[in-house]
């Protein structure tokens, strides 16, 4: 099969812990072919179908130069056997206008994964809000006084943007309500940007946990991301430290409740985010931690979500 992985420039991966290049790595194994783009290299005229520049790519074995360019091109994106959208979040307006082009593309035949409306319908962190029975008490609003009086209420709580990721722009705010208002005026911009507002769980001492969802199925073990110091933040992004461990009796029931209806929707990977018992986020855009969770536990989530995605390329 031929893969087009939709992602950031390639020379800004960590191969070391990158799961798109992992990825890669699996499908090259298996005798797939492998091709990149980005989406600033996706085009749509008029009457013809969406094209991207795309980079035939020979997977070196190395963690270095890790890979070799065998051919440059313009193809169509149905000329593949399957897309894999795999550009990191923000979620922002060009994100926004990749995934119409990507839906144009599926009615010309391509087979596109996560499916782009179903990414454009679950944005990651307030998808988690229609699920309120696996969710801790969550505000979503414009409002500074809505704000104030959830922190009223639960006196120790988390705001943080709706379009941040590797913890960029989370905030604690305990009892004492030290720092709110100019939080609230940094995050919220004078009622212009929406915040989310959580409040707070202790324990996240333990970590927060990466739970990863392939085809509707829970991968095994998740990786508890646990705060270093006096960081609130469990990200690996933000300094945390990546324990991979089994999952509990609670983050199964958590991802087989929700695993089913999200693949259902068309997402073949999602990345629940679950701190104790209750679910934070739900990651669809580029979810992470294939690496980590293997070299750990010795299992194969590479061969696990390719698996998953050769069968979902026969079955569409």
């Amino acid at each position: 099969m031929q893969f087009l992985f939709v992602a950031d420039p390639l020379d800004t991966f960590n191969t070391k812990k990158d799961s798109t290049f992992a990825m890669m790595r699996e499908a090259q194994k298996r005798g797939h072919t492998v091709f990149a783009t980005e989406p600033k290299d996706i085009s749509w005229q008029v009457g013809g179908k969406v094209m991207a520049q795309v980079r035939q790519l020979r997977l070196t074995g190395s963690l270095q130069d890790w890979y070799e360019e065998v051919s440059v091109e313009q193809q169509p994106l149905a000329s593949f056997d399957g897309v894999l959208m795999r550009k990191d979040p923000p979620f922002d307006s060009e994100f926004f206008y990749t995934t119409h082009m990507l839906g144009q593309a599926e009615r010309e035949g391509a087979k596109v994964f996560n499916k782009p409306a179903a990414l454009r319908d679950h944005p990651e962190k307030m998808a988690v809000m229609e699920f309120p029975e696996v969710l801790g008490p969550t505000l979503i609003t414009r409002n500074p006084q809505d704000i104030r009086a959830f922190h009223a209420q639960h006196q120790d709580i988390i705001l943080k943007p709706l379009d941040g990721m590797g913890g960029m722009g989370i905030f604690r705010v305990g009892a004492d309500g030290m720092n709110l208002g100019s939080i609230i005026e940094t995050l919220n911009q004078q009622g212009a940007t929406s915040v989310m507002v959580q409040k707070f769980l202790p324990a996240i001492a333990q970590g927060d946990k990466r739970i990863l969802i392939i085809g509707g199925k829970p991968v095994p073990y998740c990786l508890a991301r646990i705060p270093q110091g006096s960081e609130v933040r469990g990200n690996l992004a933000a300094g945390g430290k990546g324990v991979a461990q089994p999952l509990s009796d609670s983050d199964k029931a958590i991802a087989e409740k929700l695993g089913p209806i999200l693949a259902q929707r068309g997402l073949l990977l999602v990345g629940l985010d679950v701190i104790g018992d209750k679910v934070t986020e739900i990651n669809v855009t580029s979810p992470t931690c294939f690496q980590e969770i293997q070299q750990q536990t010795g299992c194969d989530v590479p061969a696990l979500f390719v698996d998953a995605l050769e069968q979902a390329v026969l079955a569409a």
